[in-house]
């Protein structure tokens, strides 16, 4: 890997991070209305959007830790893959509550989370130190 390759994935999982935290800590600023987010037909809507908030928290943390970055990788991945439903709940409802989003915005969320588990994929394996040439 090049010093300017290893310089931006190092800058881009910063940002990544830092948007898993801000996200998760939005969960506790909002909560109302990221619970109304969770599909009807699943239980504790309550315990699942404080249960994800902390996640991505946890997540977003781990993914600076190099011992830890692989567990919040894959983590961040499952997370992503298991709030799907909730996502596209919300575009088919056309409103994401306490938020006024366009129904647009909220079908391009969709494909996003492809994008965010391809920059997970990207950034959470931990660099191996090169032997010296």
């Amino acid at each position: 890997m090049t010093p300017g390759s290893l310089t931006a994935k190092i800058v881009l999982r910063w940002i990544l991070a830092g948007f898993f935290v801000c996200i998760g800590v939005n969960h506790f600023r909002m909560f109302d209305g990221y619970t109304e987010m969770v599909p009807y037909w699943m239980p504790w809507p309550a315990a699942i959007t404080g249960i994800t908030g902390a996640c991505k928290i946890a997540g977003g943390i781990c993914l600076l830790v190099p011992r830890l970055r692989n567990a919040a990788g894959i983590g961040l991945i499952t997370l992503l893959v298991v709030m799907f439903p909730a996502n596209l709940h919300v575009a088919l409802l056309g409103h994401m509550p306490g938020y006024g989003f366009s129904p647009l915005f909220l079908w391009l969320r969709i494909p996003f989370q492809a994008v965010l588990v391809a920059w997970i994929i990207w950034v959470a394996p931990r660099e191996e130190p090169r032997p010296p040439a």
